[in-house]
């Protein structure tokens, strides 16, 4: 595209977006695979895209890019997605979670305030005369730097808690709650702080507090009982009109319109009107879900785009500079750290838990940007100073997931979050089998119930049934809201299979939340249970993929207990008749044999034993011994009624199986049970190293087993004698 084409303005600014987009969405890839918040990528493109860089390799790209005149139309655009983001940020920032939290969050919270306040404020003196502006005041600058020092991002804790499936743990509820406190501190006293660099007279500040009080009145008198009459209407029958949403956004720009006015930035308007909106009901997430795409994908991008265009990385190679852009970035970490970690161990939590609330609560990011472009923007800090405090806010926030992992790692976490799982056990007398089915689509329900039906129907002691549905964590940003929905404890998957098992008279448990690491999780929950067997639905690999890969893969690398996968080829609830046990001696074929054994306790059920053994060598032996024939399979004498021993020689066991179940097809095994192979097939001669072709060429529905752990699965042994206490 040539530069006179970028004279246009609309070619200009279309032209910078798309360059905006596909550079934060392609460092975004990047960052996700590292475990970073989406708000790195994005600044980090801003950076990529600004003098810092792209000015620096090729100054005159970057001039005809972005030139000095098309920057009001970036602002605009870049505050308009600042006040929606706000208004969002507010929406999911529930007013119950500043009450009733009891001592430990108020504590928290104000130790998060005022130890890097008054630290800030203390550097603040230090920094004035080296790097502020002349015509800047040292009061403006010392109560700026102070307020900057103590914010905490909110959505971007929420989200590393929701993705780490912390919002429900102890440190979650605390850090949370904390954070919430903090930053309305924080916000309250950046409006004083803004009345004050605003303020041309002495009672200018306290003008602009009595408007700010009146204002807050009006708010919480008046507006807030008609949005919630609003919200009611919007989550009766009649649903979230266009009209409403009209009325919602007229109001919030008024909010915002009205705090431009009184002096204290339309920002803060935009979101006391999103705390101020009802929670109850569908209304703010329907709200929020029409919004978010919009905001996340588009506007906040530029915002983070014009960040980088006025981030001069340049600045800091001096080494007085880059001193004290270290010494910025130290004072940050001691004044939230220390100041929280204390706070927190005051209140009896312990090291660990301390530690993480401090990592925790010294998360800025978007947050951080959004001040520091208001204090640039009011000519508090100068063009160095807003370099340094980026450079902070980044690693600040690229340091909070690495140090959460090391302070207080999954193991922890886990006892945290699970062990509410505990106190739902139900009381079963001993001995009694459970099964763990893990559900990701409606689709796998009625086979996996089927299974689930024959393992159990009629079993003594009465068994345990767990469902276990794992939800993928969205990409919301502002997350609060979004994760209370979630885990809810019934889910569309799970629907389906619980009224199907009603109908069979089968109680199953539904368990349901978010989850990151759905295989460690799912091994997670079936040690916590007690587990005898975990139930997986297979489902066709994309291309390139191996047919158990993915969780699938990892669950039967992990799972301390035994492993179903069903590939279910049209197994149909209540027919199960006919089932097809290929052995060949390994312990997974034990566990496959036992599953068998304990299915062939249904009266209809007819279970055969497809005995497979090598072909004797054509080489004479080299001593007199001669080969041993296989040893005969123990069948418990109540099953021999219902269970058939066939025994084939052939040099590959699974063409042995393919070929008993494609010739009886016609008469048809409802279901073969398979075990996987000792050590994941890498002996030629077990079932594992067919997985590929046996899942693609059975006819039948396929069971694939893979036994517990704590089963000699690396050797060769003799076939099992099974006895009625292991089935």
């Amino acid at each position: 595209m040539t530069p006179s084409l970028l004279h246009s303005p609309l070619v200009l600014f279309v032209t910078q977006a798309i360059l905006i987009i596909a550079v934060a969405r392609t460092v975004g890839v990047l960052a996700r695979r590292v475990g970073q918040p989406m708000v790195i990528a994005e600044v980090t493109a801003g950076i990529l895209l600004g003098p810092s860089l792209l000015g620096w390799l090729a100054p005159t790209l970057y001039s005809n890019l972005f030139p000095a005149q098309s920057m009001p139309a970036l602002q605009i655009f870049s505050q308009v997605g600042l006040l929606l983001f706000m208004f969002l940020i507010g929406l999911e920032l529930d007013p119950k979670l500043l009450r009733g939290r009891g001592r430990t969050s108020l504590l928290i919270g104000k130790a998060g305030i005022v130890v890097p306040f008054v630290l800030g404020s203390l550097l603040a003196l230090y920094l004035y005369p080296r790097v502020s502006e002349p015509t800047t005041r040292q009061l403006s600058f010392v109560l700026f730097m102070g307020t900057a020092m103590s914010i905490t991002a909110f959505p971007v804790l929420a989200r590393i808690l929701s993705e780490r499936r912390l919002l429900r743990s102890n440190v979650g509820i605390v850090a949370i709650t904390s954070a919430a406190i903090a930053d309305v501190v924080a916000w309250c006293l950046l409006a004083f702080v803004i009345s004050v660099v605003r303020g041309q007279s002495h009672y200018g500040p306290l003008r602009t507090l009595v408007l700010t009080a009146v204002f807050i009145a009006v708010m919480v008198l008046v507006v807030r009982p008609f949005l919630r009459r609003l919200g009611e209407q919007a989550s009766s029958r009649e649903g979230l009109t266009q009209n409403m949403v009209a009325v919602t956004f007229l109001l919030l720009l008024l909010s915002s319109w009205a705090t431009e006015l009184i002096g204290i930035h339309a920002l803060f308007g935009a979101f006391l009107f999103g705390v101020l909106l009802p929670k109850e009901g569908s209304f703010a997430t329907s709200l929020a879900d029409k919004l978010e795409d919009l905001v996340v994908v588009l506007l906040l991008p530029i915002f983070f785009a014009y960040s980088g265009l006025r981030t001069q990385l340049g600045l800091l190679w001096a080494p007085q500079s880059l001193m004290l852009c270290v010494l910025i970035v130290a004072v940050a970490c001691v004044g939230k750290l220390g100041g929280v970690i204390l706070a927190a161990r005051s209140t009896g939590l312990s090291w660990r838990e301390s530690s993480a609330l401090g990592v925790l609560m010294n998360t800025r990011g978007l947050m951080e940007l959004i001040v520091l472009n208001l204090g640039l923007d009011l000519g508090v800090i100068s063009p160095m100073v807003f370099t340094m405090m980026v450079v902070m806010a980044l690693l600040t926030t690229v340091l909070t997931t690495p140090l959460l992992c090391w302070i207080y790692p999954h193991d922890p976490q886990q006892r945290d979050v699970l062990g509410s799982l505990e106190k739902d056990k139900p009381d079963s007398p001993q001995g009694a089998f459970c099964v763990l089915l893990c559900v990701s689509y409606t689709g796998a329900a009625q086979s996996l119930i089927a299974v689930a039906d024959a393992l159990t129907t009629k079993s003594s002691p009465a068994p345990r049934l767990y469902a276990l549905q794992l939800l993928r964590p969205t990409e919301r940003t502002s997350y609060y809201v979004d994760a209370a929905q979630a885990e809810k404890p019934l889910c569309s998957a799970l629907t389906p299979m619980l009224e199907l098992a009603q109908q069979q008279g089968l109680a199953i448990k539904p368990i349901s939340f978010v989850s990151s690491e759905p295989a460690l999780d799912i091994c997670n929950v079936a040690e916590v249970k007690g587990t005898d067997l975990i139930l997986l639905g297979w489902h066709r690999p994309l291309l390139n993929q191996a047919a158990l890969g993915g969780t699938v893969s990892r669950v039967l690398a992990e799972a301390a207990t035994a492993v179903g996968v069903l590939v279910d080829r049209g197994l149909v609830l209540g027919q199960l008749r006919k089932v097809l046990v290929p052995f060949h001696g390994t312990a997974d074929d034990d566990a496959a044999l036992a599953l068998a054994f304990r299915l062939a306790r249904q009266p209809q059920v007819q279970v055969t034993v497809l005995q497979v053994a090598a072909p004797p060598s054509p080489k004479p032996p080299a001593s007199n011994a001669q080969a041993k024939p296989p040893q005969p399979i123990a069948v418990p004498p109540e099953l021999l009624a219902q269970v058939t021993i066939k025994q084939v020689v052939h040099k590959d066991p699974a063409e042995a199986a393919l070929a008993e179940t494609t010739v009886n097809s016609a008469g048809g095994y409802d279901l073969v049970l398979v075990g996987i192979g000792s050590d994941w097939g890498l002996q030629q001669r077990t079932f594992g190293m067919s997985q590929e072709r046996f899942i693609r060429r059975c006819p039948a529905s396929l069971l694939i087993v893979r036994g517990a752990a704590t089963a000699p699965r690396n050797a060769a042994h003799s076939p099992p004698a099974v006895s009625t206490a292991s089935v």
